[in-house]
């Protein structure tokens, strides 16, 4: 048995912990878990525990259904609540193998993970850390009609709506599982929250980001409203994006800066940048996962139409921000096409693959876009040299399927399934006749 594992034990037995969580995500990042007793942790770190994979899509066939939960002892917490009548549980996350212990290669975990070992070959370390938007609606999950829990705007300081303490609840919370936040705030629509979270490497950061939608929805429920992470809920406002800020580290070394650029940037990260816009529409059906994905990059407000870059540009895709330019540390790229209902492992893979690729390759990086690329209609985008990123998910599907570099990524078995389920999610989107067709064509 390994330290990490010895010291999770004492911990169960001393915090008189009483049920454990073993926490995993499926393909689209929906939370999977299975509780156990702390009797059965001992024998789950020497022989994981078994369950049927051919039970969650696009993990495995039923003819190799025989899966394995591996818990991560470095992800130990216990939860800042109490869920099953005042008792205290804890979580890990895990990995998912097969009997002989080998990678069951449709783990999200292991996708992320494989990339951040190439990183590693390559000798760099992976660091990620996202702005995360999401809106508060009363009245609770399944309306037809919800509506903002708040009126505030863009940095309020509201006293008076349905959770008037919510965003220091869940701060409270986070930091007492070990995840620290920077800032949080008011967003510029009514109901709409942003909480961002320190930076960290991708896979820690990947875990984080899972807990994070867990405790929001959690102290949101506790609180009479309820959190959605969907892109754009609400026709006349914001979309809620994931903008993650992201670097690479050689050492103790940002290997995104340079002191003698005019903006401080590598050339390796120039490189990396190049790579994540060669190949935006590839991606983008993982970064933007939803049919309501390409509501918000269509109609949202400071969502990205085109596949650029800029300096300081937040209409581009990929922003090089300009604070602290001579800071080495805080040296980063802004990738701005993520939302809130991604699935980070997945997102966090393909933009490290890309920007990789970039790497690996040398590829040039063309000039910044100095234009508000919102702005500008489709034809005068394209007159400027821009490429349009996806506007809904058949496009983006369609690049995806014609990707080896993202097959490559997600692993053939992972891909077709990825596919072929995103697909059944487009055609019955659109199979379905809205209230706006009826109201307008009913009389034809």
């Amino acid at each position: 048995m390994s330290s990490q594992q010895e010291n999770v034990l004492r911990k169960v037995s001393e915090q008189d912990i009483a049920f454990i969580r073993l926490w995993f995500t499926d393909l689209f990042g929906s939370l999977k878990t299975v509780m156990m007793s702390p009797a059965e942790l001992e024998a789950a770190f020497a022989e994981g525990v078994g369950f049927d994979g051919s039970s969650i899509e696009g993990f495995s066939r039923v003819s190799e259904s025989d899966t394995l939960l591996r818990p991560d002892p470095s992800t130990y917490q216990a939860l800042p609540f109490d869920e099953d009548e005042g008792l205290q549980t804890a979580r890990m996350f895990c990995d998912i193998t097969m009997p002989d212990g080998d990678p069951l290669y449709a783990d999200p975990r292991q996708i992320l993970r494989r990339q951040v070992e190439k990183a590693k070959n390559l000798g760099f370390d992976f660091v990620a850390s996202p702005e995360i938007e999401f809106y508060l609606v009363k009245n609770g999950e399944g309306m037809q009609d919800p509506r903002p829990a708040d009126k505030g705007g863009y940095f309020d300081q509201a006293k008076r709506n349905e959770a008037p303490k919510f965003r220091r609840q869940t701060i409270s919370a986070l930091e007492y599982m070990g995840i620290v936040t920077e800032f949080s705030h008011h967003e510029a629509s009514p109901g709409q929250q942003e909480i961002d979270l320190r930076h960290t490497n991708a896979l820690t950061m990947a875990d984080n980001v899972v807990t994070f939608k867990y405790i929001v929805k959690t102290i949101a429920e506790s609180s009479g409203v309820h959190a959605t992470f969907m892109p754009k809920p609400f026709r006349d406002m914001d979309g809620s994006a994931m903008h993650t800020h992201f670097s690479l580290f050689e050492g103790e070394t940002n290997a995104f800066h340079d002191p003698d650029d005019e903006i401080s940037l590598s050339a390796t990260g120039r490189q990396f940048i190049a790579g994540i816009i060669e190949h935006a529409n590839e991606i983008s059906a993982v970064t933007n996962q939803w049919v309501n994905s390409y509501k918000r990059l269509q109609f949202g407000s400071e969502a990205p139409t085109a596949a650029t870059w800029g300096i300081s540009n937040r209409s581009a895709m990929v922003r090089v921000p300009t604070y602290r330019l001579h800071k080495a540390d805080s040296r980063r790229i802004e990738v701005r096409s993520l939302d809130s209902a991604c699935n980070p492992y997945l997102a966090f893979a393909a933009v490290l693959a890309a920007g990789l690729k970039g790497i690996e390759e040398g590829y040039d990086l063309d000039e910044p876009a100095r234009d508000d690329v919102w702005s500008l209609t489709r034809r005068e985008r394209r007159a400027m040299g821009y490429r349009d990123l996806p506007t809904s998910l058949d496009q983006a599907l369609r690049h995806l399927e014609r990707s080896e570099f993202m097959a490559d990524v997600l692993g053939e078995q992972v891909f077709d399934f990825y596919l072929r389920s995103k697909w059944d999610e487009w055609h019955s989107y659109t199979s379905q006749v809205t209230a706006w067709e009826v109201e307008n064509g009913l009389d034809l």
